[in-house]
């Protein structure tokens, strides 16, 4: 059971880390639009993203590749979801 639990909280933890990268991402495209420097909006964005998400990733993991694999399902359904 309590595995089970583990599990769900590792897919709403893919949900919320799809939601802080792809909700950064639009974020990043309108302030990157209005910029007089956009490159530096858009590189600056990808690379605290992809820190964030992955150290999630890593942590919700906890050396467990059931969870990692939940997670990332969580994820990719949050960007399937809102696309």
């Amino acid at each position: 059971m309590n595995e089970i639990l583990n599990l769900f909280l590792s897919l709403i933890a893919g949900f919320l880390l799809g939601a802080v990268f792809f909700g950064g991402l639009w974020w990043t495209v309108q302030k990157g639009l209005s910029s007089r420097k956009p490159a530096f909006w858009f590189l600056g964005s990808l690379l605290i993203r992809l820190s964030i998400v992955i150290a999630g990733f890593y942590f919700v993991s906890d050396g467990y590749w059931e969870r990692l694999l939940i997670c990332l399902f969580g994820f990719f359904c949050y960007a399937s979801y809102n696309s």
